[in-house]
Formats: C-alpha cells, structure tokens, sequence
C-alpha cells in the first residue's frame, strides 16, 4: 500500500514515484544553479471535469487539452517561480527563462546556472540557447532518463500539483490558472519548508528583497 502522502488527496491514486538520487546536495549561495522544468497537466472543462464529476457519461469526450507550467526554482532558496503557457515549444521555453530571470533579477539573484532535463526544447533549441546566454548563465543537463537527478523542481512540480492543481476541486481552467499567483505568493512568503528548517523561501534571501 503507498503512503497517505503519496496518493492524490481527492481520488486516492498514488502520484509519487518511489526513485530518488543518494547524492543530496545544495548550492551555497542564491543563483547559483537554478533548476528548470515544464509539467503537463489537463485542462478543465467549463462546469468541472472528472474530478469534480467522476469518471462518467457526463464528462467522457471533454478533453480539451494540457496545459504546461514552466517552472524554475532556486537550488539555495527553493525560491520558485512559475507560469502557464500554451506548450513547450524552444521559443516558449526561452521566453520563460527569459521572464523568470528578470524575476530572480528583482530579488536580488543572478542566475549562474540552469539545470534541465534533456528535452528537445532544452537540448536543441537555439533561441533557448541564447536566452541562457543573454542571462550570462550556462547550461547543464540532467542523466538521460534520470528526473529525479533534477529533484529540486521535482520535488516544486509535486507540490504544485498537490497544494494547488489538484488540491481543491476547480469549475473552470480560468478558476484554477488564477489561482496560481496567490498560492506561488503563500509558497515562496509564508509556507514552511521542511529542508529550510521550516522557514520559507524568502527567509533565504538577503533583506533588500
């Protein structure tokens, strides 16, 4: 049987691979290696989908596509920041990256290295390429097949999906998308993190930010 903490809080299911790296680690300093990572998840129908209808007659055939969250999150802070985009295509990519390192920026943190997983978009994309280089950061990718070696947004995307995606049952996309500013704000300035000793994020940064 999986843990409680490893199912999905409304239907039971278990979400949470089991695989994990032995090697734990984390940077000294903010900036210093930000991970990088897009998660897939199902739109929702206007009136709700199966989760808040079951999987029956009424909800069968009302799919209607994915949205993908972009998501970055400091190795040092945890601080994250996310957005949903259309897909996950190299220009998408890069414009994201482009965004959250203005948004780091704000904070007070350069960004000096990106971690990902080796993705079309991240592997072969030359505008996400000279977005990494207009940061002035440099690239590295995780061991093919290996997405626990990326565990810091990993660890983000359950989260996320947990705490926001699937916590609550949402009536409409739009319902569920507006709520992400809010609850990225409860993340990275109030909820308790337990490897930051169950300060949050933000605790991590300097007090200009």
């Amino acid at each position: 049987m999986p843990r409680l903490a490893d199912c999905d809080p409304l239907t039971g299911t278990p979400i949470r691979a089991t695989r994990h790296t032995h090697q734990r680690y984390e940077r000294d300093r903010p900036g210093e290696l930000v991970h990088v990572d897009v998660k897939k998840i199902g739109r929702i129908p206007d009136g709700g989908g199966w989760r808040a209808h079951g999987r029956s007659e009424k909800v069968r055939g009302r799919a209607i596509g994915y949205d993908y969250v972009h998501a970055a999150v400091d190795d040092h802070s945890r601080l994250a920041y996310a957005e949903i985009l259309p897909d996950e295509k190299g220009t998408t990519c890069a414009g994201f990256l482009t965004r959250a390192g203005a948004w780091f920026a704000a904070h007070a943190i350069t960004i000096e290295r990106i971690l990902t997983d080796n993705a079309f978009a991240y592997r072969h994309s030359r505008a996400f390429g000279r977005a990494v280089a207009d940061l002035g950061a440099v690239h590295r990718f995780i061991k093919p097949h290996c997405p626990w070696t990326n565990g810091k947004v990993e660890r983000f995307n359950r989260t996320l999906q947990t705490e926001w995606a699937y916590r609550r049952v949402y009536t409409s996309n739009t319902r569920r998308a507006n709520a992400l500013p809010h609850w990225l704000q409860e993340y990275n300035q109030h909820r308790p993190h337990t490897a930051l000793a169950g300060q949050p994020p933000i605790s991590r940064l300097s007090p200009r930010s």
